[in-house]
């Protein structure tokens, strides 16, 4: 080999060997870089790897901590403070000397008690390996934890919220019930007889009266809860108490106090069930958690439960607590306050409880409901207290099903809806209210292409045919002209201008009013049938209290409201629904439906009071001259005098009224909700 040859495989050699040195160095540094070894360690936290996180510590902690021992510390503290988004940035060396290196870092997580950041430290050894490892400890968790300590988690459970009336009533709060329970030792030795009977008279089971005694924790002295009863119950507590054993004491518990009378309305709360404990997950709810399940107390759950307040500690080996580390303070849920009157709401009830009815009463001036009731009903404390499985089977099984809330829904109006068509009527320019359409007797056919269909009216009044008229004796042959006169399409667009097909604007959710096939009308039939009530629309309460609102306010429709606001001011649900001329006329005519003599409301009339109102017989048939058909009553009333300090429109619909008096059975019965509420 000559010498330049062996120059160049010389050199060749030493490069090759200055390459391996260096990335033997670069190699070493990397593998035993205290920050990039702590970067690790961290990384598996987040991935929550605790076997790798175990094999990143020093030995000698491995003397004082198994790994079993080490994985269950760090996953039974960080899942109990439901530890997540866990990020360390900061990593520092501070001090690296004599194989030993001092690193600092910052240390943030999200919580169930909120948002945990601190500054650690921490100090990493080389071992015979030349490899530095964790020297770890319980400070890495937390810089305030030792290793003796231990980290808990404490909730607060919130005070569910009240609900009241505009007064300042409890509707639904905290209040007292009767707990009934047993004290072993005062029992008879031979209880069987004794447990069957309480099983009997409580409605429960005699084997979960027995479960409940072997309980682990009950001895000879322990009071045994077995059910809440209402306080007032006495003819039942004084039958318990007659039993060996009975003790009865006070129990705080959510109580309403107006029961049947506000139970559609306000709702109840029971046990959550494992379906709504899955739908609501993270928001702190248990198994033994409560929950809306109906009415305002579900629409409202979210503002009633409040927020549980949550506390991270630490505590010493004797369970003292050391130090706060996180906490969130207990919410307490909202006062909720309703624009309803709990006194008008029980007129209402003791009225119609038992019918099968739907009353809804506001202020026209406002839109606030004052009362909004379905009868026949169920007292919610005993959803509270224990419903046995027979109660729950009669309520179901009831063919009056006071369970259904018959203000959701809709029904055909009958003459009550005559007000809307002609304020459509005067409002499109398709008729004057003077207008006289002539006589036509008690049966009416537009022409021959009706076949045998006639519209049918019950009486025949002296004077023109106008709308003044046609409201006071509440003539069906008019307002089916009237119908035709204005067109199927005029119907269509003015219905969906003042809200038929959609919900209406309400906390509660309503069954849209509908009208016709798809909104569309069939034949002129239809049209003609649906200008007196009838035919294919139907209408819900509340949207039609809404309706007549405009009547009362220069043709505006107002927005029915029920949570309570200082200086109260109406809120436009549809403007200029009608005209202010078709609104003022409307409203001068059903103030003669009840103070004309011929009126069909009448007997509504209250001396010394302006009221304005209309009836309504709706028939439930599948033909004309079915006779094995229904009738709905409907009664729509409301104060004329806009001086009045008091405000009411009242619109009730009850069912079944066809053999008591049609509409006739209700006026006075709103007769006599108004006169106590003027006077109240």
């Amino acid at each position: 080999m000559n010498k330049k040859k062996a120059l160049i495989v010389l050199v060749m050699a030493i490069l090759m060997i200055l390459i391996i040195i260096i990335s033997l160095v670069f190699s070493n540094g990397k593998k035993n870089d205290p920050t990039q070894i702590l970067n690790t360690y961290f990384s598996y936290l987040q991935n929550e790897e605790y076997e790798k996180m175990y094999e990143l510590i020093d030995d000698s902690i491995k003397t004082e901590y198994t790994q079993e021992v080490f994985i269950s510390r760090n996953k039974n503290i960080y899942n109990g403070m439901e530890a997540k988004n866990i990020k360390v940035d900061n990593i520092e060396v501070v001090e690296e000397k004599d194989k030993i290196a001092k690193l600092t870092y910052n240390m943030s997580m999200d919580t169930i008690a909120g948002n945990l950041s601190f500054k650690g430290e921490i100090t990493l050894k080389e071992n015979a390996d030349k490899k530095y490892k964790i020297k770890w400890s319980s400070k890495m968790i937390y810089p305030g934890l030792d290793d003796t300590e231990k980290i808990k988690v404490s909730t607060t459970t919130p005070k569910r919220g009240s609900i009241y009336d505009r007064n300042n009533v409890l509707l639904a709060g905290e209040g007292t019930v009767s707990s009934v329970g047993l004290v072993p030792g005062k029992m008879n030795k031979d209880a069987e007889a004794d447990i069957k009977k309480i099983a009997e008279l409580l409605g429960t089971s005699s084997d979960r009266i027995q479960s409940s005694l072997k309980a682990s924790y009950v001895k000879s002295d322990t009071f045994v809860p077995i059910a809440n009863v209402s306080k007032e119950n006495s003819s039942l507590k004084g039958e318990l108490l007659q039993i060996p054993g009975i003790k009865i004491t006070d129990a705080k518990s959510r109580v309403y106090p107006y029961g049947e009378q506000m139970a559609h309305l306000i709702g109840y709360v029971q046990n959550i069930s494992a379906e709504e404990l899955e739908a609501n997950q993270g928001k702190g709810y248990t198994e033994t958690s409560v929950i809306g399940k109906t009415g305002l107390e579900k629409i409202y759950e979210d503002r009633l439960r409040g927020k549980d307040g949550i506390e991270i500690y630490i505590t010493d080996s004797q369970g003292n607590k050391n130090e706060t580390i996180a906490k969130i303070d207990v919410q307490n849920g909202e006062k909720i306050k309703l624009t309803i009157d709990a006194g008008i709401q029980k007129y209402v009830y003791e009225e119609f409880k038992n019918d099968k009815s739907a009353t809804v009463v506001i202020n026209p001036k406002t839109g606030e409901v004052i009362a909004l009731c379905s009868t026949p009903s169920y007292d919610t404390n005993e959803f509270l207290l224990g419903m046995t499985n027979s109660k729950w089977k009669s309520l179901q099984d009831n063919e009056n099903r006071p369970l259904y809330n018959r203000y959701q829904a809709k029904y055909v109006p009958g003459s009550s809806f005559k007000p809307i068509i002609g304020a459509i009527g005067i409002s499109t320019g398709k008729i004057k209210a003077d207008e006289d359409f002539g006589t036509s007797g008690l049966k009416w056919q537009k022409d021959t292409t009706w076949g045998p269909y006639n519209v049918t009216t019950l009486k025949e009044y002296p004077g023109p045919a106008n709308l003044e008229n046609a409201l006071i004796y509440s003539d069906n042959i008019y307002f089916a002209k009237l119908a035709l006169k204005i067109g199927g399409s005029t119907l269509a667009n003015e219905f969906s201008k003042i809200g038929f097909n959609k919900q209406i604007d309400f906390v509660q959710s309503m069954t849209a009013s509908t009208f016709g096939t798809n909104s569309t009308f069939g034949s002129e039939i239809e049209i003609a049938d649906t200008g007196y009530g009838q035919g294919k629309v139907l209408t819900n309460p509340v949207h039609m209290a809404s309706m007549y609102t405009a009547f009362v306010n220069n043709g505006n429709m107002l927005i029915p409201y029920i949570e309570y606001k200082e200086n109260a001011k109406s809120e436009i649900y549809v403007e200029n629904a009608f005209s202010k001329e078709a609104a003022k006329t409307i409203k001068e005519d059903l103030i003669q439906v009840i103070e004309n003599p011929n009126g069909t409301a009448n007997s509504a009339k209250i001396e010394g009071i302006k009221l304005a109102g209309k009836t309504g017989t709706a028939e439930i048939k599948d033909k004309q001259d079915d006779e094995t058909g229904t009738n709905l009553g409907w009664f729509c009333t409301f104060t004329a005098d806009e001086n009045s300090s008091k405000q009411f429109l009242i619109v009730s619909m009850v069912e079944d009224v066809k053999d008591r008096g049609g509409s006739k059975y209700l006026l006075p019965k709103v007769k006599r909700i108004l006169q106590k509420s003027l006077n109240s």
